[in-house]
């Protein structure tokens, strides 16, 4: 009997330690994700899910900040001024878009979330600068109405090297494989030198091609888990990595991602998870995330106020990367670093020689296909390999019917060959001093004009900060176009400068920004009750949800 009684108090110490030690690591995963609502995805498509869609009418767009009727009159006169300008100098280019916008969803989904969904239908019915262009040449872009822009677009970060670039990259490329053809499965010989160069700049073994930067993140992580035979990823508060399930589990996939722990940025509690936890395959990290760690994208829809933030530290983020390497090492998780958007833009060897970082497996995309649509993966060879010698039926699949299309090959010998070009090379000299100067220009000015308007930089990527509470600062991007500055639906979430913007044209930017910037604050926008705050802002806008949805 006595026996029988020590074995279940020997089985219920094991089940209380086993539950203990369960809890413990269930609190530090709790610990290290960041308190943002991004840190914590299934409560975020929750809360998203339970936003009622209400609008302003006309007197509450105006006043949503319970100005003055002084300041309401010279918002209405402004904004109308605005509005026949629009209508005068994009009649062409708004008139196609709105032409095919019912049959193209795409176009549905950004023309309506440019602005916070409380002045979107007013401002989409007024202010159509149009979605279309017909041609490039420098940093400019041409509209249907013959506007020349500079572009702050950076085509979702492909254009690097300016438009002229990738058109000789794509037309060069397309004489190298006419004489193949769109031949798929066997590979055009151009293959073999992206492979070398590819592994000469990743320093990896072996090279995947995909079409597209989120089907190699896929591949990525579907190799990790295959290696590793762990379940479930790491990414890091705030980043994105292309549109797939795992690693978008917030608002905008309508299905739970089970297998993804979302943790914060540049934080100890999550070395921490790292280092306890066996169920984790790897860690995927975004560089551009060092600009606003453990923020989304930044984008005009959600300024709802100035909280807006973005700095950059380079020192503090190669030590964050650092740490990070060092633990995934320790553990045998594998370090990806998700270089689609930054490869070969901060410098010839991406974010690792930037950083001075190894991964394990690197993603390319965007700008590599020297125009064209790519995905790359690059990687330690035993991270790499597809099948295991041991068990034949046990494979990890990955094909694609375009993968190595001759002509994005071709593109892509194109891009890595000018790599190596005195020219190229000369543009990566001092990259981080140039744009960090014009940087601290543009802020200048901004200061000296006393515009409640700043920027933070990552090399060339810029992002766009508001000084004083405000409701309105979404309406500077229509300003900026009104000034001939081209910007992508993000507004001035985002401005990507392609390496071939010269001084004269930094300066042109410049000053068209402080005049679109000085038209705004003279129309009124700006203006603002002394005692407003951004939490006063959220405080309203909250009490309109409720009001809205009860």
């Amino acid at each position: 009997m006595e026996t029988i009684r020590l074995f279940y108090y020997i089985l219920g110490g094991i089940f209380t330690l086993w539950l203990l030690a369960k809890v413990y690591r269930r609190l530090q995963l709790s610990r290290a994700k960041h308190r943002s609502l991004a840190g914590h995805s299934r409560w975020a498509r929750r809360f998203a899910a339970l936003v009622p869609y209400y609008e302003y009418s006309e007197e509450q767009f105006f006043a949503a900040d319970d100005a003055p009727p002084d300041i309401v009159k010279q918002r209405r006169d402004g904004f109308a001024r605005l509005a026949d300008l629009y209508a005068q100098r994009f009649t062409k280019t708004a008139a196609l878009t709105k032409e095919v916008t019912d049959g193209i969803s795409d176009m549905q989904f950004t023309s309506r979330y440019r602005v916070p969904y409380q002045f979107s239908r007013y401002v989409r019915e007024r202010l159509r600068g149009g979605s279309f262009v017909q041609s490039s040449h420098g940093v400019m872009v041409k509209d249907l109405d013959g506007n020349e822009l500079y572009d702050l677009t950076g085509s979702y970060g492909v254009n690097v090297f300016g438009y002229d670039f990738y058109k000789e990259c794509i037309e060069r490329g397309n004489e190298r494989v006419r004489e193949l053809g769109p031949v798929l499965g066997a590979l055009h010989p151009v293959v073999g030198y992206n492979v070398k160069r590819l592994r000469e700049i990743s320093g990896l073994d072996e090279v995947s091609f995909h079409m597209s930067g989120t089907e190699a993140v896929m591949q990525a992580v579907r190799l990790a888990r295959y290696h590793t035979k762990r379940t479930h990823l790491v990414r890091l508060c705030g980043a994105y990595h292309g549109w797939w399930g795992d690693v978008q589990p917030g608002p905008g996939n309508p299905q739970t991602a089970h297998e993804t722990y979302t943790l914060s940025d540049m934080s100890d509690a999550t070395l921490t998870v790292l280092r306890i936890r066996k169920d984790i395959a790897c860690v995927l990290v975004n560089p551009l995330q060092a600009l606003h760690p453990n923020s989304g994208a930044p984008g005009d829809s959600t300024l709802v106020d100035s909280s807006r933030s973005a700095h950059y530290n380079r020192a503090a983020y190669t030590h964050w990367l650092k740490q990070l390497r060092e633990v995934c090492t320790q553990k045998n998780i594998v370090l990806i670093f998700d270089e689609v958007f930054v490869g070969f833009r901060l410098a010839p060897g991406g974010a690792q020689e930037y950083f001075g970082i190894k991964a394990d497996m690197v993603t390319y995309g965007k700008t590599l296909g020297g125009g064209l649509p790519i995905g790359a993966l690059c990687g330690r060879k035993d991270l790499m390999k597809r099948f295991r010698e041991d068990r034949p039926a046990d494979i990890c699949f990955a094909r694609g019917t375009f993968n190595s299309h001759p002509y994005v090959m071709a593109s892509t010998y194109e891009f890595l060959q000018r790599l190596e070009s005195d020219q190229v090379k000369n543009i990566y000299a001092n990259l981080d001093v140039t744009w960090n100067a014009r940087a601290a220009k543009l802020n200048a000015r901004l200061r000296e004009a006393q515009l409640p308007v700043q920027v933070a930089n990552l090399s060339s990527i810029f992002t766009v900060m508001y000084t004083e509470p405000s409701r309105y600062n979404w309406m500077l991007q229509f300003y900026l176009r009104a000034q001939g500055l081209a910007l992508s639906w993000v507004g001035t979430g985002r401005f990507i400068f392609s390496l071939n913007y010269s001084d004269a044209d930094f300066a042109a930017v410049v000053d068209r920004m402080i005049n679109g910037a000085q038209a705004m604050q003279r129309d009124g926008w700006w203006w603002r009750d002394s005692l407003l705050t951004n939490k006063m802002i959220k405080r309203r806008i909250l009490k309109e949800l409720l009001s809205h949805l009860f």
